[in-house]
């Protein structure tokens, strides 16, 4: 049966991939894209579906209820994307984490209450969670958030929770690990150190470059989603891990060694304000719906590096033409030496 799908958030890295992946997958589903195309939604990522007569690309924000509540007209099942998600500018800037998080998951929440949609899933994140310094957390595990982004995260969390106790919205919550893949935002780990590295230029690593994350590609990430979105019980969450937990340093030495550069371009810098040290996630409750990653840690993570290396088109333009990029990296970075 043919669904109409409303993804928020489209243009966005995990978004775009989602979107494509929705499109090529079910033939018989129309989806539309609704993106405000801040700094870090580009229409490009969205290029391939150009033309498709079952894509629409919306330009609004989740913020503006009445380009929420015309984009959602007809909607059968709504995927929440749409976020600030960068742990680093929540701290140098919180504000836009809570009116987009919070509030924007409020009106997204709220008028879907209004229309009736069939379902609606939220994209979380394992950083609600804190820091594991032991085990790894299940969906039960206490939500305890250590930036201004995770807080948004956790209290856009409890908001879809107290719309499904309350209203009865068909909510469902993710809460996936540390993704990576081409066209993520060069202001994430992988692809800023890429980047940097094809200009022979510093790696600002953390403190002492130990923090543990649990890597999950994207196409991984997608296909998760998918089965939350089709399998998932109503009302519940569902942590999507990678199986790939790596020390940053790690990581990057990996990255260096992919585009035959030294090691001495790793530069240890002052550490973040509230730095988890380990992410650790269960996702056996996932597991049990069919879905395990698929992705090679190494292999995926070569192909990412090397995927911004030969497109160089795609991230250029971010570091010439936007100056607000330029500004955060120096002056976050420099506060940090």
């Amino acid at each position: 049966m043919g669904k109409t799908v409303l993804i928020t958030g489209g243009a966005g890295f995990i978004g775009s991939h989602f979107t494509e992946y929705l499109v090529q997958q079910y033939p018989n589903y129309q989806v539309r894209v609704l993106d405000a195309l801040t700094y870090a939604g580009r229409r490009e990522n969205l290029a391939a579906l150009e033309g498709n007569p079952r894509f629409a690309f919306i330009h609004g924000d989740v913020r503006d209820r009445q380009a929420v509540q015309q984009a959602m007209q007809g909607v059968d099942y709504v995927v929440h994307f749409a976020a600030e998600t960068h742990v680093d500018r929540s701290i140098w800037n919180p504000d836009a984490f809570i009116t987009t998080d919070v509030y924007g998951t409020f009106v997204m929440l709220e008028t879907a209450r209004q229309i009736g949609v069939e379902r609606f899933v939220h994209i979380s994140t394992d950083e609600v969670y804190g820091s594991a310094e032991q085990g790894a957390f299940t969906e039960q595990s206490p939500l305890q958030p250590s930036s201004p982004y995770a807080a948004s995260k956790a209290g856009a969390d409890l908001l879809a929770q107290v719309y499904y106790r309350t209203y009865g919205v068909p909510v469902l919550i993710v809460r996936p690990s540390n993704t990576f893949g081409p066209r993520q935002y060069p202001e994430k780990l992988i692809p800023f150190f890429t980047v940097r590295a094809l200009h022979d230029e510093p790696l600002p690593l953390y403190g002492d470059g130990q923090q543990r994350r649990d890597w999950l590609y994207v196409g991984d990430h997608v296909r998760a989603i998918d089965t939350v979105l089709h399998q998932g019980q109503i009302g519940e969450a569902y942590n999507i891990a990678g199986g790939n937990e790596r020390a940053n340093i790690e990581v990057s030495r990996l990255i260096l060694h992919t585009l035959g550069k030294p090691e001495s371009l790793i530069q240890f810098v002052q550490d973040r304000p509230g730095h988890d040290r380990r992410y650790a996630l269960n996702d056996s409750k996932l597991r049990a719906l069919g879905w395990k990653p698929e992705a090679d840690f190494e292999s995926a993570l070569r192909e990412t590096v090397l995927w911004y290396a030969q497109h160089p088109e795609w991230w250029q333009p971010i570091l010439q033409e936007q100056v607000e990029y330029r500004r955060f990296v120096e002056q976050w970075y420099a506060a940090r030496q």
